[in-house]
């Protein structure tokens, strides 16, 4: 059956395909650094880079939800995965250039963006020819997209972790329920997705989840960074539960 709203969504679709083919030439991309915060000191652990899409150069800014998929489907991931690798060392560079202390960055790998096969040599070269010391490197990458090659998976994160950058698994518990990648694989941290942040306060069940999450990281010697942490009290919380560190939504 055909509904006008499906047409509507079909031509939004290829408009935003279409916007966004032309949007690095335009330089439209920006990125915005959010700040993960140490939870017994406060003070600034990391920046985790976070891709905006400025489109047609105004001033309204499109979120990752709408235009993401749309670069994955396509493969436009790939060529702007790697700017914003670049882009993000190159920042890196010029704060310290300009006398600011280095600060580690947490950058995302999309599903396609891990899989390609030159995504290796890119990230070497970037660190190459930009300069940045590759232990302020850590790359998140989905328990989904970890799960879906197995041996080629194991392959490129020891090559990377091999490099000398860090590795860590984006929206735990939010994917593969099977935890044998975690002995597997070279990661050194797992995010708590902000699915089981939000109702901390009021949930038994998400503080039973936050709980067991910290107990296994903790066996394992994993640090762990909570998603979507917004007030005094679930900060607190976490704190309780030996929680690292946490970042806001």
């Amino acid at each position: 059956f055909f509904v006008p709203r499906m047409n509507q969504a079909a031509s939004q679709h290829f408009e935003l395909e279409s916007s966004l083919r032309t949007a690095m030439a335009k330089n439209e991309f920006e990125l915005f650094f959010q700040p993960i915060i140490d939870t017994a000191t406060r003070r600034l652990h990391a920046l985790e880079v976070l891709l905006r899409w400025r489109k047609g150069g105004g001033d309204l800014l499109v979120g990752p939800d709408e235009f993401i998929p749309i670069l994955e489907e396509n493969g436009m991931i790939v060529p702007v995965g790697e700017w914003v690798i670049r882009s993000a060392c190159e920042q890196s560079m010029a704060w310290q250039r300009a006398g600011l202390a280095p600060v580690p960055l947490a950058i995302n790998l999309s599903a396609r963006q891990f899989m390609h096969r030159a995504l290796v040599a890119s990230i070497k070269r970037i660190v190459d020819e930009t300069g940045i010391d590759p232990a302020l490197v850590e790359f998140e990458i989905t328990e989904t997209a970890l799960m879906q090659h197995g041996e080629q998976t194991l392959e490129i994160l020891d090559q990377i972790n091999r490099m000398g950058m860090r590795l860590s698994i984006d929206d735990f518990g939010t994917g593969y329920s099977s935890l044998a990648y975690l002995k597997r694989f070279p990661v050194r941290k797992i995010k708590i997705d902000r699915a089981f942040i939000r109702e901390l306060e009021a949930s038994s069940e998400d503080r039973a989840i936050v709980a067991a999450v910290m107990a296994l990281a903790n066996s394992l010697q994993l640090q762990v960074v909570a998603e979507g942490v917004e007030t005094e009290a679930q900060l607190a919380l976490l704190r309780g539960y030996g929680c690292q560190y946490v970042q806001g939504w």
